[in-house]
């Protein structure tokens, strides 16, 4: 049962009681963003390298692609704030059949820079957080209230650096914008959905979504996922599946493997991806941060406790304190009616 409640605090895609955890909170090894930060002054490092074969029915070409995927997660100014950055660059080989001829291109896919803020925390109270004494099956059985999720948004631009031949024509700043939301279904699954709109202002704007979930095993050091997401644009539209396992090896790093594939034949996608993220742990918790803490239920108990003790210790030793005067007096009460003198 203790098992069972601390397994949120291993994942990010667990770990929702709170925006800072004393483990790594990565967003690897899917593509999801969860709704919550890192935490304050916490540098995030998430990166990976992957392997694509691409092919396309109509077009007779076949594509080998590698390349790197990078993120970069900073709690800026208080627990609830990120600043992040995500850059994927890739180098892809494309074959034309029908000519024998190819064609190599290499640049960043994916080039981009954003803040993200949590507007409802579903788990700041801290009744929320109170396991359920009197039954197993409220604390571990899906309820429809487990839906409701936290909510944060998502403001940032894209960057094309240069002449970017995956996307020709495109300015060299356009724009983001996403909603993240995030919901316990038990205690071992999780549900984070996206929903984000880029590239807007250009003449290929992208509507996209997200949904993954996430379950961590009885060793909760091992997560599993399975992520299926949508591509819409006048550029190019896909519906692809993933799924992987992520394994922590210690409280700031974390390793991950995931494959996946698309749904349709223009092209058809397979792809495999490695990687790890690691924490740099600069995160300092206030006075104030400790009271007003209500992830754990813990924060103001500590002091309100605290003060309870030193208060009865003063109340014990002034009662000792009294049982001292009175013994006192009795006894040269009692030796003044013998004549005696106490020294």
């Amino acid at each position: 049962m203790r098992n069972t409640l601390l397994l949120p605090l291993f994942f990010i895609s667990l770990a929702i009681h709170s925006q800072y955890t004393d483990v790594i909170n990565s967003n690897r090894p899917g593509l999801s963003v969860s709704a919550y930060a890192v935490g304050k002054n916490v540098l995030q490092l998430e990166a990976g390298v992957f392997y694509e074969q691409s092919d396309h029915a109509i077009r007779n070409t076949q594509s080998t692609i590698w390349g790197t995927d990078l993120s970069l997660r900073y709690g800026l100014l208080f627990e609830t704030l990120e600043l992040n950055y995500e850059g994927t660059f890739q180098n892809q080989n494309i074959t034309y059949t029908d000519f024998g001829s190819s064609e190599n291109l290499t640049d960043f896919s994916r080039n981009r820079l954003g803040l993200k803020f949590l507007i409802y925390d579903r788990y700041k109270s801290e009744e929320r957080n109170k396991p359920n004494l009197y039954s197993w099956r409220a604390n571990n059985v899906f309820q429809l209230k487990n839906l409701i999720p936290s909510v944060s948004i998502y403001g940032g631009a894209t960057f094309n650096l240069g002449e970017n031949p995956f996307y020709v024509g495109d300015p060299t700043v356009s724009y983001r914008g996403m909603v993240a939301t995030q919901s316990k279904l038990t205690p071992r699954f999780v549900l984070i959905t996206n929903i984000a709109y880029d590239r807007i202002s250009t003449d290929f704007p992208e509507l996209s979504y997200l949904v993954s979930l996430s379950h961590a095993f009885r060793n909760p050091k091992w997560s599993a996922f399975i992520e299926n997401q949508g591509i819409n644009s006048d550029r190019y539209s896909d519906i692809l599946l993933r799924g992987g396992v992520a394994h922590l090896l210690t409280d700031d790093l974390q390793v991950d493997f995931n494959l996946g594939a698309s749904f349709k034949n223009t092209p058809t996608r397979i792809f495999i991806t490695a990687g790890a993220s690691y924490r740099f742990d600069f995160h300092q918790d206030t006075l104030k941060a400790i009271d007003d803490q209500s992830a754990n239920g813990n924060g103001g108990a500590i002091r309100k406790n605290t003060m309870k003790k030193k208060k009865k210790k003063r109340k014990r030793r002034g009662k000792g304190a009294e049982d001292i005067d009175l013994g006192t007096s009795k006894k040269q009460k009692k030796n003044s009616q013998s004549g005696t003198i106490d020294f």
